[in-house]
């Protein structure tokens, strides 16, 4: 798992990455849809405002139309003074006009006259009952639109009153020049149109394309159109930069999550409260006898999601993250569990390596961790060999001090993996320690044409001087044991002897290997 953990890493990163897109896309796209929302709102509003306007207006303009119903019987030089005072009372109307067989002869704003309606009008038709049109202008104020609004009266044939109006969007007109998203309101009759951005009469087929939203004024052959457009780029720019904020956001919460989640030390520190480690012991063999002298114990960690986890990258993590110093006393405490049954096994005297992590080594409460651990044990039953990785740097000072605290003690020293790393004989000099033990990598070439021949046989020959007891690790055929005691190594580990077992395993396990032409 650890050695997969920058991959994790990256997996992580796209997985967060991809879950910062979706976060993007669902709050950039539900900030775009709640302005779109609002937006449909503001059309709903002035549409419903304009329509409500012209709804009362036209109404109470019927009102007072059908209380000038009545004068069109009448003559205009006894009604013309009334007639002019309706109109001057009378919002946004210009004038009224009386008409009778088709003909205006009344005007609220010239008095008597006589000119028929289809001169006058032409689009307006006075048979129906209703109707309608938009005028350019009218002759007393000839270059300000208006509308023509014609109503019959029911009790005089092709008679009636017209009325000419101010066409007065001045309101919606300030309301949508404020909103960048409106193009204007336009008022619709027939073939004509007057719009906000005009101030003449266009083609209703020249207006800006499909309204966005449209209503017709009751009992009237007047529509209102309301145009805007229908992709804001300023909303496109905020849901954008808005859905970028939130994914951002998220994607470092995500990422923060997952890694914190499958933090390697937090998952070290529950491994050990959830005993998901477990130890195997790998024996030590004589090379004359091939009887077992001692075992390694090896830490192990089964993951219940990952599985076997290799050692060197969970226990190279831990180092790196300070976590060795209680994976290292999980581990004595897991020893110190399978003690019992290992005394009945191991004879009086017999090795338990403990491989010891620098990082233990030079802490604090070190003294005090093996004191307690070596009184945890049956008594004078074991021997504890600390076995310190020659890769591993160590302060000389500190160093030496301890490892005569740890002989004062009656622990002894060992080092592991000797020769794979930067000290090697150096190590050996500055240091005093009880055995050498011989890597692997060396142990593989016996039997071959190697520069590493004669580097062994010098190695050896070092360990017969310095007294020190010699193990070679990583032994898998008769040939390399063979070679081995031969040239004077003491004690042997590997898998021609036996791989790293469980308690139970060791408990029943037997050597069945012998040398050749024995």
């Amino acid at each position: 798992m650890f050695t997969r953990y920058l991959s994790f890493r990256r997996k992580a990163l796209i997985l967060s990455l991809t879950a910062g897109l979706l976060i993007t896309l669902l709050c950039g796209g539900s900030q775009f849809l709640m302005s779109r929302h609002k937006q449909e709102v503001r059309y709903d509003s002035l549409i419903s405002g304009l329509a409500n306007y012209m709804n009362g207006y036209f109404s109470e303009l019927r009102r007072s139309v059908d209380m000038l119903q009545p004068l069109t019987l009448s003559q205009c030089s006894g009604i013309a003074s009334e007639l002019t005072s309706r109109a001057a009372f009378s919002l946004n109307v210009r004038a009224f006009l009386l008409v009778k067989d088709k003909v205006a002869f009344c005007s609220s704003a010239t008095g008597p006259m006589q000119m028929p309606i289809s001169e006058l009008v032409p689009t307006i038709d006075v048979n129906k009952d209703v109707d309608m049109a938009l005028l350019p202008g009218t002759p007393m104020m000839p270059k300000k639109p208006a509308i023509a609004l014609w109503m019959s009266n029911p009790l005089l044939a092709n008679g009636g009153v017209f009325t000419s109006i101010n066409l007065n969007l001045v309101p919606y007109l300030l309301y949508t020049a404020r909103q960048d998203e409106f193009i204007g309101v336009a008022l619709v009759v027939g073939n004509m149109a007057f719009t906000t951005w005009s101030d003449r009469l266009l083609l209703s087929a020249d207006l800006h394309g499909k309204p966005v939203r449209s209503v017709q004024v009751k009992g009237l052959p007047l529509q209102i159109y309301l145009y805007a457009d229908s992709w804001m780029l300023e909303e496109v720019q905020f849901a954008l930069l808005f859905g970028l904020m939130c994914g951002a956001l998220a994607s470092g919460l995500c990422y923060y999550l997952i890694i914190t989640r499958a933090n390697p030390r937090k998952e070290i520190l529950t491994a050990i409260k959830q005993n998901q480690f477990y130890v195997v012991y790998q024996p030590v063999v004589d090379a004359h006898d091939l009887q077992m002298r001692g075992v390694e114990v090896l830490m192990r960690w089964h993951h219940p999601g990952a599985g076997e986890i290799p050692p060197d990258a969970f226990i190279n993590f831990a180092e790196a993250q300070k976590l060795i110093v209680p994976l290292t006393l999980h581990l004595f405490d897991l020893i110190r569990r399978d003690a019992p049954m290992l005394q009945k096994r191991l004879p009086p005297g017999a090795k338990l390596g403990i491989n010891i992590a620098p990082g233990h080594l030079h802490a604090d409460s070190f003294k005090d961790d093996m004191r307690q651990f070596a009184a945890s044990l049956p008594p004078d039953h074991f021997q504890l060999v600390l076995e310190i990785t020659e890769r591993d740097m160590l302060n000389q000072r500190e160093a030496t001090k301890l490892f005569e605290w740890l002989h004062l003690e009656g622990f002894e020293v060992a080092v592991d993996d000797f020769g794979t790393g930067h000290s090697a004989l150096i190590y050996l000099e500055r240091f005093t320690m009880d055995y050498l033990k011989i890597d692997r990598g060396f142990v593989s070439t016996i039997g071959m044409e190697t520069v590493t021949s004669p580097v062994l046989d010098a190695v050896l020959t070092l360990a017969r001087r310095l007294n020190m007891v010699t193990v070679a690790e990583g032994v898998e055929t008769p040939e390399q044991a063979k070679w081995l005691r031969e040239h004077g190594v003491n004690l042997l580990q590997g898998f021609w002897i036996s791989r790293p077992m469980r308690l139970e395993q060791l408990m029943v396990w037997e050597p069945d290997v012998q040398l050749d032409g024995e």
